[in-house]
């Protein structure tokens, strides 16, 4: 049972919190063999097929920011939960929450990014829909809810059950990008920048990996960032796990809003990376097949797999160590 009596922020922001509401509330009620809360999509055997199943709800402020916008957010964050388990994305369901008061012109922007953005995800396409206006005051002036369907392309990866001590961590870029995007576009810091959300599907980085026999586990670091799904990936696996400080690539334009306003960029969220896990062996070979990719030409290995008691640390440029906690408070809220 949880023991806070109302919901927080806090129990959105992918950390500790909201797995402990998931499992508490959610699967405790609905739970059957088929309902992972760990895995980003489904898998539903239908005839001699396997379907994947996905589905997110998209609540960011503001609706447009540089790089992106709620429309693409939606797509690409559906798309990319769908490509990382291994499936190739094909249709796609939209729910669009209105509030009273929204611009038809902003609306029309952000539904055709939406577009844009199925195309561009090798041409998935929205099948089906719902429509609902909520009075002005009650919403954000757009919410949307979207669910994916997508077939296996590859044998799927492991997952983090399947992590072994040795496993190098890739990751497919530098992270923390969109939450500064977001948190620029705001305006209530007074800054002001030209960074970019990284918000893109990660089709073609998911695809370059799933042949790899030693490919373990790949998620794409939204909500919590980096440190939350290395987390998440030591706490499934039963092992440590070990991040490089000075490997993990990090744009100066980030790290320096965060080092202003005492974020940590490690827990900030990505819309366009994956975390991958690959065996020492093959670890060479993924970053070489994502570095050939225009996506992926600032990929790293940031980390491993080591024995010992579940738990994240940190090898600072320093050369200390430090212990990264389970991600509590809502740093940034409504990121994604």
């Amino acid at each position: 049972m949880m023991q806070d009596r109302h919901i927080l922020l806090a129990h959105g922001n992918g950390g500790r919190l909201m797995r402990e509401l998931i499992d508490a509330v959610f699967v405790r009620h609905l739970g059957n063999p088929w309902l992972d809360a760990d895995a980003d999509a489904a898998a539903v055997p239908l005839g001699g097929t396997e379907l994947l199943l996905s589905t997110d709800a998209f609540t960011v402020q503001p609706l447009e920011f540089p790089g992106g916008d709620i429309g693409s957010l939606a797509v690409n964050g559906t798309v990319n939960d769908l490509a990382v388990a291994g499936a190739v994305p094909l249709y796609l369901t939209l729910n669009a929450i209105i509030e009273e008061g929204l611009e038809v012109a902003q609306l029309e922007r952000i539904v055709a990014s939406m577009a844009g953005a199925a195309r561009a995800a090798a041409g998935v396409v929205v099948v089906a829909g719902d429509t609902k206006v909520v009075r002005r005051g009650e919403g954000g002036g757009l919410y949307l809810a979207t669910t994916g369907v997508g077939l296996r392309s590859h044998r799927a990866p492991p997952g983090p059950a399947g992590v072994k001590e040795g496993d190098r961590l890739l990751v497919s870029g530098p992270v923390g990008d969109h939450g500064i995007a977001v948190l620029l576009a705001r305006e209530e810091f007074g800054l002001s920048g030209e960074l970019a959300s990284d918000c893109a599907n990660v089709l073609g980085l998911a695809q370059a990996l799933l042949p790899l026999p030693g490919l373990r586990f790949m998620r794409d670091p939204t909500r919590g960032g980096l440190a939350t799904v290395a987390h998440e990936l030591s706490r499934a696996s039963g092992r440590a796990v070990a991040l490089d400080q000075a490997a993990i690539p990090i744009r100066p334009a980030v790290q320096s809003v965060c080092d202003m306003l005492g974020y940590d960029p490690l827990y900030l969220a990505c819309e366009g990376r994956i975390l991958a896990a690959v065996s020492e062996d093959d670890a060479p070979a993924a970053l070489a097949a994502w570095r050939a990719l225009p996506e992926g030409r600032e990929a790293a290995i940031v980390g491993a797999v080591r024995a010992g008691r579940p738990g994240v640390a940190l090898r600072t440029v320093l050369g200390g160590e430090r212990l990264l906690q389970e991600l509590e408070d809502d740093p940034l809220p409504r990121i994604c």
